[in-house]
Order: C-alpha cells, then sequence, then structure tokens
C-alpha cells in the first residue's frame, strides 16, 4: 500500500476492499492518527490506476456535475445523506472522535468535494451505498474483478 500511495502508509486498521486478485484498493484508516491528529477519512482510495482516473475526473470538473444532480434529485441526496451516516457509523466502530463527530468526508451529506473519498466508502461498502461514489466508478469504468479502468481518461464533456 505504501507504494500504492508512494509513501508511508497512516494509522491503517484494515484493508477495506481488494482486486479480485487480492490487490488493496481501499485502506480504512484510524480516526484518530498515531501522532493524535483527528482524521474524518476513514476510507481511503490506494489502487494507483482508480486514484489516477478518479483523479482525472476531479481535475474536469465532475464534481460540480454531481452537485447539480443532488441539487436536482431528492432521492439521490436523501440515498447521499444515507452514505454519510454510514461512514460515520463505519468509522466509529474504530473510536469516536469529538472534534470529527458528524464529519464525514468527501462533502457528504450535502455537497461532492472529494470522489476519492467516496469511490473508497463505495469499494468498501460495496454497490448501493453511496450513490456518488457508484456513478464515478461507473464512469470511469472500474473493473474490481482485474483491477482496471476502461475510461481511465474521462473527457469533460464525454458524460
Amino acid at each position: 500500500m505504501s507504494e500504492h500511495l508512494g509513501r508511508p502508509v497512516r494509522s491503517v486498521v484494515a484493508v477495506a476492499a481488494r482486486t479480485g486478485d487480492g490487490t488493496p484498493t481501499v485502506v480504512s484508516t484510524a480516526p484518530r492518527l498515531a501522532d493524535g491528529t483527528p482524521f474524518p477519512t476513514f476510507y481511503y482510495l490506494t489502487h494507483p490506476g482508480l486514484t489516477a482516473a478518479v483523479s482525472n475526473l476531479e481535475a474536469i470538473g465532475r464534481m460540480n456535475d454531481f452537485n447539480d444532480m443532488l441539487a436536482a434529485d431528492e432521492e439521490l441526496a436523501e440515498r447521499y445523506r444515507h452514505a454519510h451516516a454510514a461512514y460515520i457509523a463505519d468509522r466509529e466502530e474504530f473510536g469516536e472522535v469529538p472534534e470529527i463527530a458528524g464529519v464525514s468526508a468527501g462533502g457528504m451529506p450535502t455537497r461532492v468535494k472529494c470522489l476519492h473519498a467516496l469511490v473508497g466508502h463505495a469499494l468498501a461498502a460495496g454497490p448501493g451505498v453511496n450513490p456518488i461514489g457508484d456513478l464515478v466508478l461507473e464512469q470511469v469504468g472500474w473493473d474490481n474483478l482485474h483491477g482496471t479502468c476502461a475510461r481511465p481518461r474521462v473527457q469533460p464533456d464525454a458524460i
């Protein structure tokens, strides 16, 4: 995982998701790092190919499209709020940190800020839990069995 990230991992408590061949894709990080720092990002995307594809979506501003979708679709917004609650519940199994109480990651529950966190949650929790993470995985064409993206470089007007 350190090789994937290009730096030592910090306070990892588990591998939360793997590809079909066992390659880690997401790690769970303690809600309080070893140095005492509160860390709200419980699910951390580590797979280099998927991380690059998600970075591409962020670079072309796809978060704005997802924010527009949340504003226009109350059912999607409600599912996203449920994802926020599920994320916090998962993290709190590893300890409660008052400084980050009620804070999840990725902009949940009201906006889309970090696609990496949302994809990490979607992979760790499984399909149907984080609707925005699921949409991102669909947009990049993620194949979890093989650990590849069919569309690693999505163009701004492609979706």
